[in-house]
């Protein structure tokens, strides 16, 4: 029987010798895979700005004076840097929490509930993305002052 299908379905292509220039453009990633290469990055943008996280902290809650000069950082902007651009950065930050945080609760769920399938993993990224881009645009909108 296992002959029998195995003659009538056509060859896989192998690739032995992967041409960086030529097999690899062509290659389509997954919507899984698309999200587990943001999780790492997320991660890793979040540990690099680890002090401008620690001095957003500290600035916002030593005194009201410090206070002050956060909410004049974010109006004013600090020495060269426009306002704007720390409310940029700041929105990256809540982005990359948000898509670490939901991707974080997408890899708990496959590892409890053992849903390692094709269609689980699609359906899994679609939210993982859907949640966070929706909360990132809504801290967003509150950020530049929206609402």
């Amino acid at each position: 029987m296992s002959e029998l299908q195995s003659s009538t379905r056509a060859k896989r292509p192998e690739f032995r010798n992967i041409n960086a220039f030529k097999d690899l453009p062509t290659y389509r990633m997954t919507l899984a895979a698309i999200v587990s290469i943001l999780h790492r990055g997320s991660g890793l943008f979040m540990f690099l700005l680890m002090p401008f996280i620690i001095w957003m902290f500290d600035t916002s809650v030593s005194s009201e004076l410090s206070f002050a000069r956060f909410t004049s950082a974010f109006n004013n902007g600090i020495g060269f840097v426009p306002g704007v651009i720390i409310k940029l950065v700041t929105l990256a930050l809540i982005w990359s929490y948000l898509h670490h945080f939901f991707a974080g609760l997408r890899h708990i769920r496959m590892d409890l509930f053992h849903t390692v399938s094709k269609e689980a993993g699609r359906s899994t990224a679609i939210w993982t993305l859907a949640l966070s881009l929706t909360l990132t645009v809504a801290f967003g909108a509150k950020l530049f002052g929206l609402y």
